[in-house]
């Protein structure tokens, strides 16, 4: 191998669930643009779950895709499997690095690692987590910071925490922005606008959407208070649809609860991937108050679908939003009064929809594989 050249990497793509969540975007994503960008000399193996086999076999012709055994599809076999079999498959393939792409590494990998820690919220917002949660995952960064060669981060805002926060030594830090999908997210048609609204049974109805877990740290209770706040008046309110996975929120039901009788809340659970362009870019707008995220990529999804959003200016998210989105706080007043000026200023909601679709062109998954390759070229010397 000439001096330079891309080690032989083995990446651990058995972390990804099957809704293709925050971490299967980013895996998805990242694995698609080493397909293409592979030519730069990178050799990959990786090693999934079977039901991502012919997945990642579409994606990436010419890795060796390696099924994990079946137990690993459950979290606490995986993890053991992770310290044990992972080790011994990195040998078996010759890796020259591994690389985990999800918060935990092998504690002797028998060769150098590269770990993606995703965001430190962990310990910037722990009371958004339960206890068992917020213990295992402030362990695993704390572990992975010491233990990795290199540690890869999608902001600067997470690089920075992990410094303040935990002495992390910046110079084994790289920040790899998340890219974005084109072709899947992509400004939408009338029809693909009128197929989803046909699925949810909103008809012509207008609606604010937000598309995430239901977690704490996503707002997502002082977001219907917000809402309803805003629209109660209104003579025709534009109803709220709070799409993704159920997740853990016991707040929510509670702010449901509340909701006044003549106002339309609908939460359809996770929507068909097809369905996204439609649901994020057929919005009035999409909401995304957050307490803080690692990087947002929920709002770089609904500006790439040329949806005007409003977030917070919180952690990472000034850096994926820029000038390009309306922010507000988490408090449902805030909420309501920044969503009133929005649903009262259609000029200003066509501006930032435009600004965001045209700065969502800024983040691609092949940038995002270049500075990964970057990673395990410094982590093999």
């Amino acid at each position: 191998m000439t001096a330079g050249r891309p080690p032989r990497v083995l990446i651990d793509a058995t972390s990804v669930p099957a809704d293709r969540g925050g971490v299967g975007r980013y895996v998805d994503g990242l694995l698609g643009a080493l397909g293409k960008v592979c030519g730069s000399g990178v050799e990959l193996a990786v090693v999934s779950l079977r039901t991502d086999l012919e997945r990642y076999t579409r994606m990436l012709p010419g890795a060796e895709i390696i099924p994990a055994p079946a137990a690993v599809a459950h979290r606490p076999a995986r993890l053991a499997w992770e310290q044990t079999g992972l080790p011994l498959l990195a040998q078996q393939v010759g890796a020259q690095v591994l690389h985990s792409p999800f918060y935990t590494c092998p504690l002797r990998a028998g060769c150098p690692v590269t770990v993606t820690v995703h965001d430190a919220t962990f310990f910037t917002e722990p009371e958004h987590y339960d206890k068992s949660r917020r213990t295992f995952f402030r362990s695993a960064i704390k572990t992975s910071l010491r233990r990795a060669d290199r540690v890869i981060v999608p902001s600067k805002a997470t690089r920075d925490e992990l410094i303040r926060l935990l002495d992390a030594d910046p110079t084994r830090i790289d920040v790899a922005y998340h890219g974005v999908d084109h072709a899947a997210f992509h400004a939408p048609s009338e029809e693909e606008k009128a197929r989803v609204r046909a699925r949810l049974g909103l008809g012509g109805s207008s609606y604010i959407a937000f598309l995430g877990a239901k977690e704490p740290r996503k707002n997502v209770p002082n977001l219907i208070r917000g809402w309803a706040r805003a629209v109660a008046d209104r003579e025709n309110p534009p109803a709220l649809v709070v799409a993704g996975g159920q997740g853990h929120d016991d707040d929510i039901d509670r702010a449901v609860a509340e909701v006044p009788t003549h106002l339309r809340l609908l939460r359809p659970g996770y929507l068909r991937y097809a369905d996204l362009p439609g649901f994020l870019g057929g919005a009035l707008i999409a909401a995304y108050p957050s307490y803080g995220e690692g990087f947002g990529l929920p709002i770089l999804e609904a500006m790439a679908c040329a949806a005007p959003v409003l977030t917070t200016p919180r952690l990472s998210l000034p850096e994926v939003g820029g000038d390009a989105v309306a922010y507000t706080s988490e408090a449902p007043d805030q909420i309501a009064a920044d969503l009133v000026a929005l649903l009262d200023d259609e000029q200003r909601r066509l501006s930032l929809a435009k600004a965001g679709f045209d700065r969502a062109k800024e983040f691609t998954w092949e940038s995002s594989a270049e500075v990964h390759i970057a990673a395990w070229s410094r982590a093999r010397s």
